[in-house]
C-alpha cells in the first residue's frame, strides 16, 4: 500500500491517495502562515488502516515546512496531535487550550 499526501490548494484541502486511489482529505482555511483545519474525512472503503492519521501527519509536515501554524478545530487533529507531540508546536501557545493541548 502506497500512501502519498499533497495539498489540493484549488480545494484548499490536504489529500491522501492510497495506490493512486483519493482514500480522504482535511481541509482547511489559510490565513497568512495560519491553517485552520475544520474537518477531517476519510472514505468508508478506507476506514480502519490509519489512514486518517497518516493524513493528519503529513498535512502538519508540510504546514511546517512552510513555517505555518495550525487551528486544529476537527476533534481528529488535537487526537494526533497528542499522539505525535512533535507537532504541538505548530499550535500557538495561547491557542492550545481551546484544542485541549
Amino acid at each position: 500500500m502506497t500512501t502519498t499526501v499533497h495539498d489540493n490548494s484549488a480545494e484548499t484541502r490536504f489529500e491522501i491517495t492510497v495506490d493512486g486511489r483519493l482514500a480522504g482529505y482535511v481541509d482547511y482555511r489559510r490565513d497568512g502562515d495560519e491553517y485552520a483545519l475544520p474537518h477531517t474525512r476519510v472514505f468508508p472503503e478506507f476506514g480502519g488502516q490509519g489512514i486518517g492519521s497518516t493524513l493528519i501527519v503529513g498535512a502538519l509536515d508540510e504546514i511546517a515546512a512552510r513555517g505555518g501554524t495550525v487551528l486544529p478545530y476537527c476533534p481528529f487533529v488535537p487526537k494526533v496531535i497528542r499522539d505525535h507531540p512533535e507537532y504541538l508546536a505548530l499550535v500557538p501557545e495561547a491557542q492550545r487550550g481551546t484544542f485541549d493541548l
